[in-house]
């Protein structure tokens, strides 16, 4: 559900979703795979203080996709820019992670654009 809901007339918080796309090092590809088999349950803590609620990603090659539902992306990565435990993962992931695409437009220069979602359509 994108940008919130109501659920038998009681309202829920509003959450964001948005889609970010990375490139793994050319050889990571497996290596990647098993560092994610378990994410640090430390790191999930603190991506969760920082109004993450789900993060999730998809692999096609080199490209990644990630899927990201937070209350507030932008405010998201600025806290756990000056957190100890995201420092420490965003360090070992880049022996394994080239860069995420960029857009100028997106949000935190680094979101896709949205272009469509059956739940949104109306009849």
């Amino acid at each position: 559900m994108r940008n919130g809901s109501l659920t038998a007339g009681v309202s829920c918080p509003i959450v964001n979703r948005l889609a970010l796309h990375s490139f793994l090092i050319p050889g990571a590809e497996e290596a990647y795979e098993v560092e994610h088999a378990r994410v640090w349950p430390e790191l999930i803590t603190v991506m969760r203080q920082a109004g993450i609620h789900d993060w999730s990603i998809w692999r096609s090659g080199r490209d990644l996709f990630h899927l990201v539902e937070c209350d507030d992306y932008e405010a998201a990565v600025a806290q756990l820019a000056g957190d100890p435990v995201d420092q420490r993962w965003q360090q070992h992931m880049s022996q394994f992670v080239e860069g995420f695409a960029q857009n100028p437009d997106g949000l935190a220069g680094q979101s896709l654009r949205h272009v469509w979602t059956m739940s949104e359509q109306a009849d």
